[in-house]
């Protein structure tokens, strides 16, 4: 069993309220998120995943940025995106970013791929809603050429080619680790298997041992098709509390307002108490004391065969010192005792 598990945080920059209980500003949240971030790094996180969202609920519309102000202010949590859009990004830009982000991090800069949940950067930044699929599956090929940070020569559909041209900055180290979200498709997790990708499975409701077919889905292509093994994580949501009640109590309002909202766009009806609950007890919600948690995450990753697991501790208008509570207890509780269980 897997005893080196990495441990880390993601964040969207959810827009939280201040202690007047009014909305803090976009810069505001921007400032609190750097903050969030170097306590993590204090506390002994691993990583922070920082989500890429052009609407206004999300404050971060260019993770790199943020992470580059991050990795001025931090010594060794490693800096990733949570994730990068790359359907209606470009491919080459995305690596320069993330490449530069990696010189100034000495060495601490990952991507996260996905084609996002939320569809705003389509129409924002010119790309038809109608090619998806098309798109990511193109730009994915493009950004796999690019990231052996050898000259690439590559023709698409939708792209005009790219003959025999390198790209800079190059990384000191020559790879600059790429990870790609999976929802829970096997299209997806093969696609991952085929670019030797490392996959993160977005598991944000529901038992998370569902997804074992898909971990072991992603292992076995990889054997079929002569790769190396590589690293299965697990993103949920979740939050700590000294107490269970407490992490219920803290939460549940602010959660269910940034749920409801959501899933008022997508149709759901809206989350009831006994909805939480069941989330917590049954489901994907890493909601409780450093000790709930810990024994959540630590049997999620062993059904799982889990190497690194992200909790998303952000939660819409949940404050700022909530969310520094919560980072204190999971670095300083939460991540030893996973480490403890998992040895």
């Amino acid at each position: 069993m897997n005893q080196t598990i990495e441990l880390g945080l993601d964040t969207f920059g959810d827009i939280t309220d201040g202690p007047d209980g009014k909305p803090l500003s976009a810069a505001q949240v921007i400032r609190n998120l750097v903050e969030q971030a170097v306590l993590a790094d204090e506390v002994g996180v691993d990583v922070i995943g920082l989500g890429e969202h052009h609407r206004a609920d999300f404050a971060v519309s260019s993770p790199e940025m943020v992470l580059a102000a991050i990795a001025a202010r931090t010594k060794r949590i490693r800096l990733g995106s949570a994730v990068t859009v790359l359907s209606s990004d470009d491919p080459i830009r995305v690596f320069q970013r993330f490449s530069t982000l990696d010189a100034v991090s000495n060495g601490r800069a990952e991507i996260m791929l996905g084609r996002g949940s939320f569809v705003e950067s389509f129409p924002l930044f010119g790309f038809d809603l109608k090619q998806y699929e098309e798109l990511f599956n193109e730009k994915l090929d493009l950004l796999a050429a690019v990231l052996k940070e050898q000259p690439v020569t590559w023709q698409g559909a939708l792209r005009p080619p790219v003959r025999n041209q390198s790209v800079y900055p190059k990384t000191e180290s020559g790879h600059l680790t790429t990870w790609i979200g999976v929802g829970g498709t096997p299209e997806s997790v093969i696609r991952a298997a085929h670019y030797s990708m490392p996959m993160m499975l977005a598991i944000i409701g529901g038992d998370p041992k569902r997804f074992a077919p898909f971990a072991d889905l992603y292992r076995r292509a990889l054997g079929e098709m002569g790769k190396p093994a590589l690293p299965v994580g697990v993103h949920s949501h979740g939050y700590v509390a000294e107490t269970d009640e407490l992490a219920r109590e803290e939460l549940f309002g602010d959660y269910k307002r940034m749920r409801d909202k959501i899933g008022g766009e997508r149709g759901w009806s809206p989350m009831s108490r006994d909805d939480f609950e069941r989330e917590i007890t049954h489901g994907s919600l890493y909601a409780g004391s450093p000790e709930s948690v810990a024994r959540k995450i630590t049997a999620t990753s062993k059904a799982l065969g889990v190497a690194r697991f992200t909790m998303k501790y952000s939660a819409g208008p949940l404050s700022h010192e909530k969310m520094m509570r919560c980072i204190a207890l999971y670095g300083r509780r939460v991540i030893p005792l996973v480490r403890e269980m998992m040895a």
